[in-house]
């Protein structure tokens, strides 16, 4: 789905050629059928599997954006030694990338393209997120985040975050107490110098509303490849879930996929 970062956050889904406003039907009841039917997001194909939310299996070997160091950056390599398609790299990953604190199931670490923000964390459902440090590339971001990953958490209790809302962090304050804790870490690793890396003083903290009527007391996932068709009265959407009245659907999950929408 996408997101627009308004007073309560906006979502519009895609469906063919059209893009269907998913806020005005809160409160409302959807079906949701999948044809059987799933094609690769990159090339079209048709594919009895869908990998990396969205891709087949030979797309999903092949592209930069599907290889290992996406998901962890750390081993994305400066000199693209292992990278499957150096000016792609050179486009998205020698860009300058920030480490962030979010709050959504709780305090957590991550990193992100400055060009995905405020986007990356509306799709995480975090309820506040800021910027801490300004890095000069991916690779670095990794380096920086794996050493914050000793004090608190890189991820996401997607069931906890679909509760509720998180009781509010000082962002500020925790920033600076993390920092302390990894800025010799930082100095020491020969790989990042000095001009690769910038501490945001005075960040500017994101607030999140997300359009929830109720969330449920229990999570229960819904599978569109056990059960093709998802029907219920739509609660509310946070993250890239859709909150029914029976149980949640991950719409990311399931890119490629041929879907219809009844309301």
């Amino acid at each position: 789905m996408r997101t627009a970062h308004n007073d309560v956050v906006h979502y519009s889904l895609p469906i063919g050629d059209q893009s269907v406003d998913m806020n005005a039907l809160i409160g409302k009841p959807i079906k949701l059928a999948h044809s059987g039917n799933i094609n690769c997001i990159n090339c079209g194909r048709k594919t009895n599997k869908s990998f990396n939310q969205g891709y087949c299996y030979p797309c999903f070997n092949t592209l930069p954006e599907c290889d290992p160091c996406i998901v962890r950056p750390e081993l994305c390599d400066p000199e693209f030694g292992t990278l499957r398609d150096k000016d792609w790299g050179l486009a998205n990953l020698m860009q300058p990338h920030f480490v962030y604190l979010a709050n959504s199931s709780g305090l957590k670490v991550g990193i992100t393209r400055h060009t995905q923000i405020p986007t990356r964390w509306m799709d995480q459902g975090a309820s506040q997120a800021m910027p801490i440090l300004e890095v000069a590339n991916r690779f670095i971001s990794g380096l920086v985040e794996v050493m914050f990953k000793s004090h608190i958490s890189d991820r996401t209790d997607w069931r906890k975050m679909l509760k509720g809302s998180p009781e509010d962090v000082d962002l500020s304050k925790k920033a600076k107490e993390l920092i302390e804790m990894v800025i010799a870490d930082i100095h020491q690793e020969q790989r990042i110098g000095e001009a690769d890396y910038k501490i945001i003083d005075s960040a500017k903290t994101y607030n999140f509303e997300y359009p929830v009527q109720r969330y449920p007391e229990k999570v229960k996932a819904h599978n569109f490849d056990k059960t093709p068709i998802v029907e219920g009265v739509l609660d509310g959407i946070k993250g890239q879930y859709l909150i029914l009245d029976n149980g949640v659907l991950n719409i990311r999950k399931f890119g490629g996929y041929e879907i219809s929408l009844e309301h």
